[in-house]
């Protein structure tokens, strides 16, 4: 049994486990087993607190899966690259009130004529229900900046603006109107031709086939642009994203003799100049390729350090990017999709991505409505590259 109280674990002829040694083994210990295992007595306890300090956590790549039919049923699947683990999430389906989307790195939405849902915590344990926007839309963007929640173009009503605005404020439950989005984006204003991501201040919104990108300041209500990233005239599709506060561009290069390449690089947020970071091993352009003869899009999830990278709309391989510091240097790896070809006929599938510690652990598991977590181990390929 394990030990209570007061009591220190102790190893196999009865000697006290603590101090140093009891730390260097919860080291190893995946962070959703940190929770369980700081309850079991005081001991255990400081040693938990102590390896967390040393632990720091990572970001997981989340894969949402909702039924196409009534009733909706919503599962949960969530990887964790400290242990390279697969993670079932066991908890009850997401109340269904449309079909369930994002367009940023760790908000889950769901819009209809009656109701605006979003979730936006790391393990999207609390919903909020809203009235919907003023005007109603098909597939709109949807970012949050601070405590305002963004909701843009999208629309579908030839009476409506197709590039109308409407900002949701969290404190005063308000809907306001600020001006439209930029006429550059007539065309291309809903989510599927977009990329998006956020810091603190500003929402960065990026056709994905040209570059373009402009930026909105909730605050003030203001766009601002355009900024072209476009770093190299043979990228044909991009996506941006926030590695811990910098702006990362991931392009999709295609030459004159369909030889495909991806490279990252690091946006300036105030000159939007880019500087080279990382180049994806031609090995995982392969896996990413996985039965096609070429790549067409790309996707990507990021937060903390790391880049969950993949092809949208399909299962297979997704790859991994780690970047360390300023000196270019970055670990790659792919994963299995644990999503699989029959299954995408049924299902919709969304992903999200975001830090989660063992506080959003504690709280999902110490919730009214308890959750568990089921491991399953994928191969998976680890390359260093500098």
């Amino acid at each position: 049994m394990p030990p209570s109280g007061d009591q220190s674990p102790s190893d196999a002829v009865g000697r006290p486990i603590h101090g140093d040694v009891l730390e260097a083994i919860l080291s190893h210990l995946p962070l959703v087993h940190l929770v369980p295992t700081s309850i079991v007595s005081k001991v255990w306890n400081k040693g938990v607190a102590s390896t967390l300090k040393s632990k720091k956590p990572q970001p997981w790549f989340i894969l949402h899966t909702q039924r196409s039919r009534s009733p909706y049923l919503t599962t949960t699947e969530a990887y964790d690259p400290g242990s390279r683990l697969w993670i079932e999430i066991h908890q009850p389906t997401i109340d269904y009130v449309s079909a369930l989307r994002s367009s940023q790195s760790n908000l889950l939405y769901m819009l209809s004529p009656s109701k605006f849902s979003f979730s936006f915590d790391p393990l999207h344990l609390t919903w909020h229900h809203v009235t919907p926007p003023r005007v109603w839309r098909i597939d709109p963007i949807v970012g949050v900046v601070g405590r305002h929640v963004i909701v843009a173009g999208g629309v579908s009503d030839f009476e409506h603006d197709p590039l109308a605005v409407e900002i949701y404020d969290l404190e005063s439950q308000i809907w306001t109107n600020p001006e439209p989005m930029p006429e550059f984006f007539e065309d291309s204003s809903s989510s599927i031709w977009t990329s998006i991501a956020s810091d603190e201040r500003r929402l960065f919104v990026m056709e994905k086939s040209s570059g373009v990108l402009h930026t909105f300041d909730p605050l003030t209500k203001t766009w601002y642009g355009p900024f072209v990233l476009r770093p190299d005239h043979l990228v044909s599709h991009s996506s941006i994203g926030f590695s811990d506060d910098k702006l990362i561009l991931i392009g999709l290069l295609v030459d004159s003799d369909d030889a495909t390449r991806i490279k990252l690089w690091e946006v300036n947020c105030e000159s939007f100049e880019c500087h080279e970071i990382a180049e994806m091993p031609a090995a995982h352009v392969q896996k990413l390729k996985c039965d096609d003869m070429q790549i067409f899009s790309i996707d990507v999830r990021m937060a903390g350090n790391i880049a969950y990278i993949y092809k949208p709309m399909r299962g297979g391989e997704v790859i991994v990017c780690e970047l360390f510091g300023d000196g270019g240097e970055c670990r790659w790896w792919s994963m299995a999709n644990p999503v699989t070809g029959d299954r995408s006929i049924m299902e919709r599938f969304v992903y999200t991505c975001t830090m989660v510690g063992v506080e959003d652990l504690q709280r999902a598991t110490g919730s009214m409505v308890n959750r568990r977590f089921r491991f399953r181990k994928m191969s998976n390929d680890v390359e260093l590259q500098r």
